[in-house]
This record gives structure tokens, C-alpha cells and sequence, in this order.
């Protein structure tokens, strides 16, 4: 059975490249039937950020990825907080010591220091020169019973070729010449990323771990402590990297990197994920756009690329809009309504929707559509100069007159009023349709007239003619 993880450190807001590996993940477990899993990995204490958990499983939940098992949803194989597994922790690194492959190391920050410029200086990487691996048990257990301050480190074999067998990459090689002799416990007793994910990904029964590509030159490592536990390692898959525009890490400093940000300015939870979800991988045609249930049935890692993928924010509106004009009217109300201060009725906010689903990209920009809401208190003044003629106001009256005389309001109805009283004045319809569109809404662009007049109603369209016609004086040259 499928069993997949996301493991986020409670560091601070979710990032989108975060959300496209959890994302992953759990299409992986759905295509299958398998199970996604959530674990927090805080084993870092110098960089936790209080309420981080609750905003990750706030974003995963809004994004609609929400796990299967662990933090904040429990299973059978808890606790899913690493801070809660310490001992375990201490006793798996104890079997190592025990065993032969990880050892005590009691260097000083400061000497650990000084030996990596001195490398630096003479052109040689830098690594851990091995030199507590020397003592014998029975000089480290002295050192250790006198209270002196120690890492473990693991041991990484001498001439031993490392193979990663990645189901993106295929095999990638590794000289463990160049695998540095890994600390695996702390000093402070808090393990590292590395003897904690490899003890609870076989614990929790991990089947493929899918995380990002920078932890490929580790996995030779972790490759390393399931041999040397006797277990049997997950399948690794390394997503690639996202990348701004300038082909460059995707970072704070391109701008909002939070799934948060995204949410608070209004982005939809199915635009997000469908965009995220084509960073780095193809459906294999030119299909843009997938529910999650679409993306579940077309999902597979051998489609997922090697070459990294870039965040563009112009894709990103586009797919934006495209839910936009495609999501139930229903759906948008709900989304709407929290943006205004004084909602309208929803069967009324449903038919400005409607109307202008095609001309928005968020739904806060809907509030901001203000002569939906009330009737015009000044005019465009570019737009009066440009539409309002000497004949316009006399013109108005006579439309508002007409328009109260109409027993059905309907886009049909309401056009044929206008162009009956164009023909009779022989006039060019436009000369109608513009200043009326001034008069009604204060400017001089919207969605199609007679479709705004049917939203707005019979009552507040006669009104706002007759106003514009006793307001509007001119000449305004």
C-alpha cells in the first residue's frame, strides 16, 4: 500500500513550493488508494515559530489537500510531532554507536571552525576530518561520563559508490568520498533532519518519499542508516526546484513566496493548485486546466520533470480567471461576500456576478463595482466631456420616460426601447447608449449596457436617468 508524507519544519508560513510537494504527495496517495500522512518536523528548536503547525494545517486544508493521518488528525502511528519521539530518537542512534556505524564526536563549534578555513584555505572542501572516529569506546564512554559536550556523528564508508535510484532522475551515483560523516544527534540531544526522517519514515511505513530536490546529495546518507538499521529504504522521488523568472530560486525576495499571501490576496484555492501543480509536472497534452479529482486521475511520477519549473505570476492570473468565469455562481457568492461591509441580498450579488465574472480576477474587486450598489455620485469627467452633448440631458428624460412605461424588463426589452427612440430621433444609436451608461453607472466602460440595466432593475435605472439629466449642466469644456 502507497503510504506518503509531507514533513514541514514550523519555521513560519507554508511556501508554495511546500504546498506543490504536499500537493504531490497527496495525489499520489489518492491515484492509489494509499494514505497521505503530515508530520512536523521541529527538531530545529532555535527556528520554531509559534501557531507555525496551525497555519500548515490551515493552508493544506484551504488548498484542500488536507492529510489522511497525523498532526492534527492522529492515527496509529503517533506521536507525528518530532519533539514527541526524542527518546525514540536517542535509542536508534544508541544501536548505531553500538553497532559500529555512528560515533561520539566531542569537537567544539569553534575548532570545527577553524579546521573548515583552514580547508577553505588550502583549496580542499570542507568536511569533518574524522578525528574523534580514532577514540575507542572506552575513551569516548570516559569523556562522555565527565559531562564533556558531544554530537554523534554516522560513520560513511571509505571507496563505496552510493546509488540513488530516483524516480525522477533515474540512478544518480555518489562517491562516498565526497559524503561528509553526518552529525545525527545534536548536543543540545535533538536529532537532525537526517537519523529522524529516516527512523520515522520506516516507522510510520513511509513507502515513497517525495520531497524537494535539494535533499538529493542526502539521500546517499539516509540510503547509508537503512542499511545500517537492516531496513528496507522507501522509494525517493526529487521534485525540481521552482524558479523566478530570472531562473533563480524562488525566494522572499521575488515577492510573496506564503501560500497565505496568495489566499489574502484573493487567489482561489483551485487556481493556486492547478498552477502548482504544472511547476514541474506535464499531463502529458495541452490540457491547462484540472480540478483536483482531474489532476488525481492524471497524475503519475515519471511525468513529473527534471528541469525546474518557474512561478509566473501572469500563468497564474490566467488560471485565476479562468475560475473565475467557470466556478458555480453559488460558489463565487459565497467567496464574495466576506469581502463587502454591508453585503447585498446573495441573489442579487449572484447577478452582478454573473454579469461581470468575465471583467474581475478576484472577488474583492466585486465591492469595488460601487454604482451596482448605490447611485452615482459624480461622472467621469473625460468620459462627460467625451459623451455628454448639448442634446443628452433631454435625450435621458425622454429614455427614462420610455423605460417606466415598460411592462418586462429584459435586455431585449430595455434595447429596443433605446433604438425605437434613436430611430425616431434619427440618431445613431451610440448616442444614446453612451450617455446612458454614463448616467446609470458614472463611467464610461462596464459589461454590456442592456445586461447592466437588467441587473440594476426598471426603478434605480429611470432614477439615475432623470438625475444625470438635472445634475449634469453643461458646458463642462
Amino acid at each position: 500500500m502507497t503510504r506518503v508524507r509531507f514533513a514541514p519544519s514550523p519555521t513560519g508560513y507554508l511556501h508554495v513550493g511546500g504546498l506543490r510537494t504536499a500537493l504531490y504527495n497527496y495525489l499520489l496517495a489518492r491515484k492509489t488508494k494509499g494514505t497521505f500522512l503530515l508530520r512536523i518536523e521541529d527538531t530545529d528548536q532555535n527556528r520554531l515559530v509559534a501557531d507555525a503547525t496551525e497555519n500548515i494545517l490551515d493552508a493544506l486544508s484551504w488548498a484542500g489537500v488536507s492529510p489522511d493521518e497525523g498532526a492534527g488528525k492522529g492515527g496509529p502511528h503517533g506521536p507525528y510531532i518530532q519533539s514527541e519521539r526524542l527518546e525514540t530518537y536517542r535509542n536508534h542512534a544508541a544501536e548505531l554507536v553500538e553497532k559500529g556505524h555512528a560515533y561520539p564526536c566531542f569537537c567544539t563549534p569553534a575548532e570545527l571552525a577553524a579546521r573548515r578555513e583552514e580547508q577553505t584555505r588550502q583549496g580542499l572542501s570542507s568536511m569533518y576530518d574524522r578525528r574523534c572516529r580514532a577514540l575507542s569506546r572506552d575513551q569516548a564512554r570516559g569523556r562522555i561520563e565527565a559531562g564533556e559536550t558531544h554530537v554523534i556523528r554516522m560513520k560513511i564508508p571509505d571507496e563505496r559508490t552510493l546509488v540513488v535510484d530516483d524516480l525522477v532522475r533515474g540512478p544518480v551515483e555518489f562517491s562516498s568520498a565526497v559524503v561528509d560523516d553526518q552529525v545525527l544527534v545534536k548536543s543540545d540531544g535533538f536529532p537532525t533532519y537526517h537519523l529522524a526522517a529516516v527512523v520515522d519514515d520506516h516507522l510510520m511505513e513511509i513507502s515513497h518519499v517525495i520531497r524537494g530536490e535539494e535533499w538529493l546529495t542526502s539521500t546517499p546518507k539516509h540510503l547509508l542508516l537503512y542499511e545500517y538499521f537492516g531496513w528496507e529504504p522507501p522509494r525517493f522521488a526529487h521534485l525540481p526546484l521552482i524558479f523566478n523568472r530570472q531562473k533563480k530560486k524562488l525566494s522572499k525576495r521575488d515577492g510573496d513566496v506564503a501560500v497565505e499571501a496568495y489566499r489574502e490576496k484573493g487567489y482561489f484555492p483551485e487556481a493556486l493548485v492547478n498552477f502548482l501543480a504544472l511547476i514541474g509536472w506535464s499531463p502529458g497534452d495541452d490540457r491547462e486546466f484540472f480540478t483536483l479529482p482531474e489532476l488525481v486521475e492524471a497524475f503519475s511520477i515519471e511525468r513529473v520533470n527534471k528541469s525546474s519549473g518557474v512561478f509566473d505570476l501572469d500563468k497564474l492570473n490566467y488560471i485565476q480567471r479562468h475560475y473565475v468565469k467557470t466556478l458555480p455562481t453559488e460558489t463565487l457568492v459565497q467567496r464574495a461576500l466576506p469581502c463587502f461591509e454591508s453585503p447585498p441580498e446573495p441573489a442579487y450579488l449572484g447577478q452582478i456576478i454573473d454579469l461581470m465574472r468575465e471583467r474581475v480576477t478576484f472577488m474583492h474587486e466585486v465591492p469595488a463595482l460601487g454604482y451596482f450598489y448605490q447611485d452615482p455620485e459624480q461622472y467621469d469627467e473625460k468620459v462627460l466631456k467625451k459623451r455628454w452633448k448639448e442634446s443628452s440631458s433631454e435625450l435621458m428624460t425622454a429614455f427614462a420616460r420610455r423605460l417606466e412605461a415598460l411592462s418586462a424588463w429584459t435586455v431585449e426589452s430595455t434595447e429596443a426601447c433605446l433604438r425605437a427612440l434613436a430611430e425616431e430621433r434619427e440618431l445613431n444609436p451610440a448616442e444614446l447608449i453612451h450617455p446612458t451608461r454614463l448616467a446609470i453607472s458614472g463611467v464610461g466602460a462596464g459589461a454590456g449596457l442592456f445586461e447592466t440595466m437588467e441587473v440594476l432593475g426598471q426603478p434605480a435605472c429611470v432614477r439615475r436617468l432623470r438625475a444625470a439629466a438635472d445634475r449634469i449642466q453643461l458646458p463642462v469644456a
